[in-house]
């Protein structure tokens, strides 16, 4: 049945807590469903970003938050890689928060300064690398985040070692990538379409098995010579722990609503995403399956716990 506000709930916002930085994949994905979700929950959804340590203090605030269904959070790949490159967590990824749905996949791309890195495909970018290595860089948006595994992997699938500059967040290393000061970097798709068709960077080639309908100019990384490499971003609703069945159940309707709704779905489509929406116990299982996958990337990644 449709969700539908209590009296008393409905008189306050819900807080949305995004654990990234403002402009990064997830905020744009969150953000233009914004109209959508406020229908759907029938009350002010109050889009609210905690960027830094990676992830770590906005979910730390999911986790803290009061179990009454009036703050929940939407959470990335990041979430379940924290136990893998972290010796210690103020929380349980698993045990201290609630999963609510998976609500789809975003494309990750390896983008470089197009006047630092001229190169415009693999091949040749992984040449001017090894070449001179120590003149490069790249950024990502925290140690051990999803775009430093996805920029390590390909580093490693390629034989490189490149300095790592982390950042609190993808929208200062976007900048940073744009300005000059990081040459090349991986980040989401629906975060960088502006800056690509500008020509303030360019696109070397998406982590995906397949080219993104949103840019299929854009080849994978795997056709062009990295059949091993695929990563993909995702993005999922969680709360607090000691959510009520009702209120899962109920938090779980209005994200299917509003990512279903006509004008979300013609935003998701125009910035590549992909919406699956699968249910809480679903993505329950799913967040199982991502730790054991990512703990095995970091394995081969040689990345030390910090």
């Amino acid at each position: 049945m449709p969700w539908r506000a209590g009296q008393a709930q409905a008189s306050r916002p819900l807080r949305l807590i995004l654990p990234i930085s403002v402009g990064s994949g997830v905020d744009t994905i969150v953000r233009s469903a914004g109209p959508a979700l406020n229908q759907a929950f029938g009350q002010t959804v109050v889009v609210e970003n905690q960027p830094g340590a990676g992830g770590i203090l906005g979910t730390s605030a999911i986790a803290r938050a009061t179990a009454d269904g009036n703050t929940l959070g939407v959470v990335s790949n990041n979430h379940v890689i924290f136990p893998s490159v972290l010796k210690s967590l103020p929380f349980d990824p698993i045990k201290d928060i609630t999963p609510i749905t998976l609500i789809g996949t975003t494309p990750l791309l390896l983008v470089v300064n197009p006047t630092k890195l001229p190169q415009g495909n693999v091949h040749d970018l992984v040449a001017a690398l090894g070449a001179n290595p120590d003149a490069y860089n790249y950024g990502s948006s925290g140690n051990g985040t999803i775009l430093h595994l996805a920029c390590e992997l390909f580093l490693q699938q390629n034989g490189l070692k490149i300095r790592h500059i982390p950042y609190k967040g993808t929208g200062p290393m976007v900048s940073d990538i744009i300005g000059g000061q990081v040459d090349f970097g991986v980040t989401s798709l629906p975060s960088i379409l502006p800056h690509l068709k500008s020509g303030a960077l360019k696109a070397i080639g998406t982590g995906s098995k397949e080219r993104s309908a949103a840019a299929p100019e854009i080849p994978t990384l795997r056709e062009q010579g990295m059949p091993d490499y695929e990563v993909e971003g995702w993005f999922a609703a969680i709360g607090p722990a000691r959510l009520e069945a009702g209120q899962v159940q109920r938090a779980y309707e209005a994200f299917a609503k509003a990512y279903r709704d006509p004008v979300t779905r013609k935003a998701m489509d125009q910035q590549g995403n992909l919406i699956t929406l699968r249910n809480p116990s679903d993505t329950a299982a799913y967040f199982q399956n991502e730790m054991r996958k990512y703990a095995q990337v970091v394995r081969a990644a040689r990345i030390e716990p910090q």
